[in-house]
């Protein structure tokens, strides 16, 4: 089971750093103005990334640990969004 969890962390971290390369390209995205390119990187972070995140950290249980990360990911991708006049 310990051996599990470390799989577990260690892929949460990867996720966590896969969401953070995400923003950047989206930013570099905005600041470029390719709108195609920014909603791609939108639907990757908030469709596979984050959905992948929270199902590794359910399977650890540590939901609430992490539910202050996962509201700050969101909230990020909304104003994002905002930005991208996307509903």
């Amino acid at each position: 089971m310990a051996k599990r969890n470390k799989r577990l962390k260690s892929s949460i971290e990867s996720y966590k750093s896969e969401i953070e390369k995400h923003f950047e390209k989206l930013d570099k995205d905005i600041d470029e103005e390719d709108e195609i390119l920014a909603k791609y990187h939108l639907k990757e972070i908030d469709k596979s990334l984050i959905k992948a995140l929270e199902e590794k950290i359910s399977l650890l249980g540590m939901e609430l640990e992490y539910s202050e990360l996962i509201k700050k990911y969101k909230n990020r991708l909304e104003k994002y969004k905002k930005k991208l006049w996307i509903e």
